[in-house]
């Protein structure tokens, strides 16, 4: 390999970097692919079971209409691969009196022509007797919305992009120095990888590996996600009669049983900073005992349901939420596309798109959103 001049090595087999690489193949060109701990991994920010994929995102038209392609290209996938990658389950928002974010979402809904239905309280009760929904004044249904299985998901895509020509390869690669431009990276086991152009899709790991560009502008956070047990042959929290749930303003969600792996529910807020590493990944008792307090509140019926698997993975957040997909801007051939903040594991198709076009046409049409030069070092989160 290190003979070889690779158009793009891409560094990172999560949801962003399989989806760049695969894309990047599809386009002719030689791509290696490399990860330090494996696509999906229990450490990665694309690990766990399962995602959401919804399109609603209040007035952000550019990740609903993200949302709307990653779909598309997710469900091509899974029909190649033959295997059940998306789960349309739907996906129910539980509004809030005075809640501006969901009406938005129906506004964009609304414009992009993608179809939701707009449920009274009563109308939602009466579908979903499951829910307790004080405090809610009214819902919305995106039925052709649900989960995708997360890590059988970026498995699937790395394993496609190999049998197209992917040459991947399970090694840590060093930072590299600069400035100007970089002509090959070096792994842990000394391996020299040459490429034209460099695509550092690493996740919480970008800060590690480019800290005087990223620190501050990439903030890992602390995640727990919690996976309770429905009684035996107590059908009301699996599809067709479960969807997966989103209460907004209450900072939580839920996903229905699935292939056995338990209720899942986890709190939408940013947690402590976070270590990809090194990091300690039990969940605490305090975590527990809020989750527990939201699912007796919204899904009485597992109010003592018993806890059967917990984990621990984190975000990736931007100043604001949005993505970072940019030229670093001390290499003249490298790129940063990160900052999933929590909710970009849905967009990986897209992002790729995005990335393969930017590549081909040397930087040209950056979304101003995007840049690097919009991170912020403070935080205040208006992607959700």
């Amino acid at each position: 390999m290190s003979d070889r001049i690779f158009d793009v090595a891409v560094i990172g087999a999560g949801v962003f970097g399989a989806w760049i690489a695969h894309r990047l193949r599809q386009s002719s060109k030689s791509v290696v692919l490399i990860d330090a701990y494996g696509p999906a991994n229990s450490r990665a920010s694309s690990g766990d079971e399962s995602r959401i994929i919804r399109m609603g995102y209040g007035a952000d038209e550019i990740y609903t209409r993200s949302a709307l392609r990653s779909r598309e290209l997710w469900q091509e996938l899974a029909a190649k691969v033959n295997e059940p990658l998306f789960r349309q389950t739907g996906v129910l928002w539980l509004a809030h009196e005075h809640d501006p974010y969901p009406v938005a979402t129906a506004d964009t809904l609304t414009k992009l022509a993608i179809p939701f239905e707009k449920l009274a309280v009563g109308e939602v009760a009466r579908r979903y007797p499951q829910f307790n929904l004080d405090g809610v004044s009214w819902g919305m249904i995106e039925p052709n919305s649900g989960v995708l299985l997360a890590r059988r998901a970026v498995q699937a895509v790395v394993s496609r992009a190999i049998d197209d020509g992917v040459e991947y390869l399970q090694e840590q690669v060093e930072a590299p120095s600069g400035p100007g431009r970089l002509d090959s990276i070096t792994t842990s086991s000394n391996r020299q990888i040459s490429a034209d152009e460099f695509v550092f899709a690493c996740g919480p790991w970008l800060p590690k590996i480019f800290p005087d560009v990223l620190s501050g502008r990439i903030n890992p956070s602390r995640q727990e996600v919690f996976y309770f047990g429905a009684a035996p042959g107590d059908k009301r929290f699996a599809p067709p009669l479960m969807p997966t749930w989103i209460d907004f303003k209450e900072e939580v969600y839920g996903l229905p049983e699935m292939d056995g792996s338990g209720i899942k529910i986890a709190i939408d807020r940013h947690g402590p900073p976070f270590d990809p590493d090194e990091g300690d990944r039990i969940v605490t008792d305090a975590g527990l005992e809020e989750v527990r307090n939201r699912l007796a509140g919204r899904l009485p019926a597992l109010r003592d349901a018993p806890l059967v698997e917990a984990r621990v993975c984190q975000y990736e957040n931007t100043s604001n939420g949005d993505f970072l997909i940019d030229r670093h801007p001390e290499f003249a051939n490298v790129w940063i596309a990160g900052g999933g903040s929590g909710h970009g594991f849905k967009h990986g198709p897209a992002v790729a798109e995005y990335v393969a076009a930017r590549i081909d046409r040397n930087k040209e049409g950056i979304e101003p959103r995007f840049s690097l030069a919009t991170k912020a070092h403070e935080h205040q989160r208006a992607v959700y």
